[in-house]
């Protein structure tokens, strides 16, 4: 009776949050290594279809490396990044693209046999356009978000599903371009105007010291965190994910976080409790 009690008190307190984030736009995304830890996983999926049954509309946008890095090695290709992006000649983006392919597949899948509903977003011109990264000439098929076009993604929320975005873009040579996972995400929560956009990683957040853990910053603004890089307290390859939040909190998204993906229910607690479990960045 006690436990059943303390469930009840939980979903009461989770009023608010759920009275205020009705019909508003989450973006996640979940990439990386953390998308190894297959309970990791489940849980994350489980928080996004818990979101979309309360009437949240969730997107998850997602990455792939560790499964590109591997199917290159198996293929006897070295993988070379230049500050931190893939080097993409024309075999490697048809192995970036299948990879991709197969992990948007398998997410789609698990949230269907979770008991949800997603449709999987591909690079089909549809919704992310992309061009030539600046650096093109070093790094080959590597681009930046020209475009979200957001239709797409409308119907599927008015479908009730979550729209799972592969980040791979179209050019308007109709090439394919490999896109960091977390500017697309951000792109897409700016596109959206969305409420938050939350960057599931392998750590706990943005902390003073790095691997301790105890060291966790809660709460940033832009200008702390653009502070905490010039003195290299955020570095390599974190640097990306504040980028992607202050951009997209530049553009009208409310709120971004960095969270550890690992956490049992990591995006549920960094979005309906008080603390939170992770590093918030705001305007």
């Amino acid at each position: 009776m006690e436990e059943s009690i303390r469930k009840a008190d939980i979903l009461i307190e989770a009023v608010p949050y759920l009275r205020a984030f009705r019909r508003k736009i989450v973006v996640a995304k979940y990439g990386g290594s953390a998308i190894d830890n297959p309970s990791a996983m489940q849980a994350i999926l489980q928080d996004l279809i818990f979101l979309s049954t309360v009437g949240i509309r969730a997107v998850l946008v997602h990455g792939g490396g560790p499964m590109i890095t591997r199917k290159l090695s198996e293929g006897g290709k070295r993988t070379q990044f230049i500050h931190g992006m893939r080097v993409t000649d024309r075999d490697t983006i048809r192995v970036v693209n299948g990879e991709l392919t197969k992990v948007n597949q398998r997410l789609v899948a698990q949230i269907k046999a979770l008991g949800g509903s997603a449709e999987g977003i591909g690079p089909s011109g549809e919704v992310v356009m992309a061009t030539p990264h600046a650096q093109a000439r070093a790094l080959g098929y590597v681009g930046t978000v020209s475009t979200v076009h957001t239709a797409t993604l409308r119907r599927v929320f008015m479908r009730e599903a979550i729209p799972v975005l592969s980040p791979v873009g179209m050019g308007d040579d109709q090439q394919l371009y490999n896109i960091n996972a977390d500017e697309v995400a951000s792109e897409a929560a700016i596109s959206l105007r969305a409420e938050k956009l939350v960057l599931l990683t392998n750590v706990r957040g943005i902390l003073r010291q790095a691997n301790d853990a105890d060291s966790l910053i809660s709460t940033l603004t832009i200008k702390d965190a653009k502070r905490l890089m010039d003195r290299h307290v955020i570095q390599e390859g974190m640097i990306p994910k504040v980028d992607a939040c202050i951009a997209a909190l530049r553009h009208g998204v409310k709120k971004t976080h960095i969270i550890d993906a690992a956490i049992p229910h990591a995006l549920l607690l960094e979005i309906f409790t008080k603390q939170g479990i992770g590093t918030e960045i705001i305007r």
